[in-house]
């Protein structure tokens, strides 16, 4: 209940443009937000371990 209220009051616009920030579209979480993806990083690597990111695979060497 408390997640889906700073979700709705994320999508509201602030009064100020300084007080915006990131979010992930997926899970919601603030923390860990990649911009060249638009995602956290969580998520980020859950998609990459799928292969549903194109142009990113898991390095090994």
């Amino acid at each position: 209940m408390a997640k889906q209220g700073l979700l709705q009051k994320h999508k509201r616009g602030q009064k100020f443009s300084v007080r915006e920030y990131n979010r992930c579209p997926i899970c919601g979480s603030p923390r860990g937000y990649y911009r060249r993806f638009k995602m956290c990083r969580k998520c980020f690597r859950e998609l990459a371990h799928k292969g549903v990111l194109p142009g990113v695979m898991k390095s090994s060497w």
